[in-house]
């Protein structure tokens, strides 16, 4: 079924009776280097854990703050939020009651994400810009060893028994897994194709995404780890969560392409059955199930945004604004023992201010190709994300500004396996784009080959809309 986009306007009154005081969702904020804090009891923004500043000032040589924050996890006792930050190899350590950083530790290149143990007693980070798992003592916030894997590790999660540990890999077409008492590599499972930055596991299976090629991969949680399925979920497949609730046991899949929610029946023993789909903002990415599965919260990406969703009736309840371009998010029941729960949050700030822009062809009907591009404010400078699909796998675009005296170029990018592409920029951008009383506006296009002087392949289809409008 679909779900329209009316439902946006359903109030969150209508559905609060199954979630707690002192629930929190939290996501990790890349461009703005924030944690948003949500309580779901009242779908409201109660403010944001700023971790870092904004470029330029965060690429000085003498920068101390966290670049790229990312990755989500938290310990089974719900009181300590593990935040990775992939441009200043961190993981921060932030106690859920206080709001506080308690701890930070640094690991190789690029970690993505990181989660405890069931037992609490390490916190395993993967390190995708090398090929290891990173082994923290979380009371010691140290690293106490490292667990070889295929190149590229993006995710690691544990069954809930703690036997076993699943690391899908973001550069190499492995999924390995993991004896968490011998810390060995015990089986090595064919990915559909090399990227994979998302998984969910129960004690039955484990579903892990695939960025690249717009697939979901079902593989047996028990040995041999056999591979159960693979599903045609769309372009810029992000992230997974299972939702358990009285309806049945569910699936679901951010589609970020598509702007869609896919929704999967998974009862053991049945056939996995596509049951919902879910039209959603501007590109969906991180998506958890609340405690007691009775919601899903889904991060747009280019949306600055988190929707809730009532999973019995698969409608939206509520949209949220985050901060910038919004990656992991987690439910965490009882991260907080006050109702209130704001201590040392602080105001998005200048991390509201963006504009979001769709990009189509020129010719409606002769293409599938599309874009949205989402315009953060960084101070002085601005941040421009591009989200195409629909493009020549293998082929080279580029992102201009026309309407001057001349084009500018903004970026070039090349269309992976699926036909899709995420690049980014910085500049004045805001300025240019916007409507404007004195100067007229420039606008966005994406040309084919390198030089750009190639085929218009996409151009600006709206006005840049601001991100109070949303």
């Amino acid at each position: 079924m679909k779900t329209s986009f009316i439902a946006l306007f359903i109030t969150a009154a209508s559905f609060t009776a199954n979630v707690r005081a002192g629930d929190r969702v939290y996501t990790a904020d890349q461009t703005s280097n924030t944690v948003s804090v949500i309580d779901p009891a009242t779908n409201k923004l109660l403010g944001s854990i700023h971790l870092g500043d904004d470029v330029p000032v965060a690429l000085s040589p003498l920068y101390r703050g966290e670049l790229l924050v990312h990755g989500l996890g938290f310990s089974p006792d719900h009181k300590t939020l593990n935040v990775i930050s992939i441009g200043s190899n961190s993981v921060t350590l932030i106690d859920t009651e206080t709001n506080t950083v308690k701890g930070k530790i640094y690991v190789g290149r690029s970690p993505h994400e990181g989660f405890f143990r069931p037992d609490g007693s390490e916190l395993w980070v993967a390190v995708r810009g090398e090929n290891y798992i990173s082994v923290i003592d979380p009371l010691q916030k140290k690293e106490v060893r490292r667990i070889e894997t295929a190149n590229g590790p993006g995710m690691v999660l544990f069954r809930p028994d703690g036997k076993y540990a699943f690391v899908p890999s973001s550069f190499t077409p492995e999924m390995d897994v993991i004896d968490t008492k011998t810390y060995k590599v015990v089986a090595r499972v064919p990915q559909a194709s090399p990227f994979s930055p998302n998984l969910a596991v129960d004690q039955h299976e484990v579903w892990f995404t695939l960025k690249d090629s717009g697939k979901t991969q079902i593989v047996s949680a028990s040995p041999p780890f056999h591979s159960l399925a693979t599903l045609e979920t769309g372009p810029i497949t992000n992230h997974v969560t299972f939702v358990d609730n009285a309806v049945g046991h569910f699936a679901y899949v951010t589609v970020g392409g598509k702007d869609e929610v896919l929704v999967y029946s998974r009862d053991v023993g049945s056939e996995t059955k596509l049951v919902a789909t879910i039209k959603t903002g501007d590109l969906p990415h991180g998506i958890w199930g609340s405690g007691d599965g009775s919601r899903v919260y889904v991060g747009l990406e280019n949306g600055d945004a988190v929707q809730a969703i009532n999973t019995l009736t698969n409608e939206f309840v509520a949209t949220i604004p985050v901060g910038q371009l919004p990656q992991a998010l987690v439910y965490v029941p009882n991260a907080a023992a006050t109702e209130k729960g704001t201590a040392n949050l602080k105001p998005l700030g200048t991390a509201a201010e963006a504009l979001h822009i769709e990009l189509a062809p020129p010719t409606p009907g002769g293409s599938v190709a599309h874009a949205s591009v989402s315009i953060n404010s960084l101070g002085l400078i601005d941040h421009l994300q591009i989200a195409a699909t629909g493009l020549e796998p293998g082929k080279k675009y580029r992102l201009i500004l026309v309407g001057g005296t001349e084009p500018q170029a903004l970026v070039v990018f090349t269309a992976g396996i699926g036909g899709t592409a995420i690049a980014q920029t910085l500049g004045p951008l805001k300025r240019v784009i916007a409507p404007s009383q004195t100067v007229p506006a420039m606008k966005l296009e994406v040309r084919s080959n390198e030089s750009g002087d190639g085929d218009l392949i996409l151009e600006q289809a709206t006005a840049a809309a601001s991100a109070t409008s949303q």
